[in-house]
């Protein structure tokens, strides 16, 4: 891809507490998502409850994070409704068959599905990691949209990560769904959740070299990681007066 050029410049004021908020939000999701209830399963395992059971009742700490968020946000999300639905089918249908493997194999699908919405997010106006970077950064969402109207490089690169990230979500879906059904039940949610962190670092990876080498990183924060030169030392000539 070719690099971007830089003559146009974002103003500095906020990033910082846009990178806080994002940070923050990716925290609490990393929190609720991930790691409670893979914690919730092993410490109701260990009481003794059941594999199902157990796999039903680690899914609502997700579930009641996605709940919360609408609730607070006074609106209905159609993702978080999205991940709702998806939890309470995967729930019933393990209740139905009585297998816990249909309960494991649920994160798998429903990655999957965000995949499969991400790519097709490439025939909108917006493709998904535009639409994900305009809301990290929403204080910079009027220079973002001049940008993308007014750069062709700019649009190619957004919808080549978009591409990534919904191919790597993919590859992840397959592997989630092949753990399910192939290991021992007790050793999926542990390996569930080191796959995400493998898979989240890893697309974030490509994403940031992606950024650097294009020019991106420099449009979006202009002067950041830029050091400053120290100022001039005098000459050693300069400590004798002058005659």
């Amino acid at each position: 891809m070719a690099a971007l050029p830089e003559d146009t410049e974002v103003p500095q004021a906020g990033d910082q507490q846009e990178d806080t908020a994002a940070r923050r939000r990716f925290a609490v999701t990393l929190l609720c998502d991930v790691v409670l209830p893979v914690g919730l399963y092993y410490a109701l395992r260990g009481a003794g409850v059941g594999e199902l059971v157990s796999l039903l009742i680690s899914a609502a700490a997700p579930a009641l994070s996605t709940g919360y968020s609408i609730v607070k946000q006074r609106r209905v999300d159609s993702v978080g409704v999205f991940v709702l639905a998806i939890l309470v089918l995967a729930g019933i249908g393990s209740l139905i068959s009585g297998s816990p493997r249909l309960a494991l194999a649920r994160g798998g699908w429903f990655t999957g599905l965000i995949a499969l919405w991400i790519l097709g997010s490439l025939y909108t106006s917006r493709p998904f990691a535009y639409r994900a970077l305009k809301s990290l950064l929403p204080g910079k969402s009027e220079a973002l949209e001049g940008f993308w109207r007014d750069r062709p490089h700019f649009r190619r690169i957004w919808r080549a990560l978009t591409v990534l990230w919904g191919c790597g979500l993919l590859v992840d879906a397959v592997l989630r769904v092949i753990m399910a059904y192939t290991l021992p039940v007790d050793s999926v949610p542990a390996l569930d959740g080191a796959l995400y962190f493998v898979t989240y670092i890893v697309l974030q990876v490509i994403t940031h070299i992606v950024l650097h080498k294009t020019g991106v990183f420099r449009l979006l924060f202009p002067g950041r990681g830029r050091r400053t030169p120290p100022p001039d030392r005098p000459s050693s000539d300069s400590r004798f007066p002058h005659t």
